[in-house]
């Protein structure tokens, strides 16, 4: 299912939602599994759902989150909070090689993989697990957020291992920084492969280089209003 549909089916399902009076079925699994006192907390984080489930590729991360608990922003609190939050993980990461990009009221934490990984695995490297703590316990500090752990790779060798190994390193991340205290219900995993190359096409090992890292993108979870 593309980003499209995927879109158009989330905004069928909360129309459903506010419309209903009982349990709703999930549209991906079939499931009835949110209940009635949950319609008006879901319908008011809609646009975080939008901006988290469809990017980090998990249709029901939202109702996971609303079941552990956690709330969402709304107005001029978004941006402070992630203000705070990117501060926060800049002061962490100076001079270890991440970079902390801002983009909009989002933040991505590019990490390349010479320094997350070693050559050709997808265990984390015991040198760079010190920081990780400390990225770990921000996020699982700034609670009111999606986390999304992208893979990438460059485009030696093939299609097929590229997304494989994209993905368990991706995979890898996210345990690692649920082991820290990072909730799951937050956190979703995808890997890209070689198909989203920083530099393209690829002509040197900086080249190549560059395009191997996984990415931590954190969004905020909204309330409309």
């Amino acid at each position: 299912m593309n980003r499209l549909t995927r879109t158009m089916t989330v905004l069928s399902v909360s129309g459903a939602l506010l419309a209903t009076s009982a349990c709703v079925t999930n549209p991906e699994t079939g499931n009835r599994r949110i209940s009635n006192t949950a319609l008006g907390t879901i319908g008011g984080v809609l646009g975080g759902y939008l901006l988290g489930d469809v990017v980090g590729g998990r249709s029901d991360r939202t109702a996971k989150i609303l079941g552990a608990g956690i709330g969402g922003l709304a107005g001029a609190a978004v941006g402070r909070y992630m203000d705070q939050q990117e501060a926060e993980l800049r002061r962490e990461t100076a001079g270890t090689g991440v970079e902390v990009i801002r983009q909009g009221d989002d933040l991505v934490l590019r990490m390349p993989s010479g320094i997350t990984f070693a050559y050709n695995r997808y265990d984390v490297q015991p040198q760079f697990q010190s920081t990780l703590n400390e990225v770990a316990s921000t996020l699982a500090q700034y609670q009111q957020t999606y986390i999304d752990v992208l893979g990438h790779t460059d485009s030696s060798g093939s299609y097929e291992y590229n997304q494989g190994l994209s993905e368990r390193r991706a995979q890898s991340v996210a345990s690692y920084l649920a082991s820290r205290g990072v909730n799951r219900a937050r956190m979703a995993t995808r890997g890209f492969g070689e198909t989203q190359l920083l530099v393209n096409p690829e002509q040197t090992e900086a080249d190549r280089a560059a395009n191997r890292r996984v990415e931590i993108r954190v969004v905020p979870l909204r309330t409309q209003g």
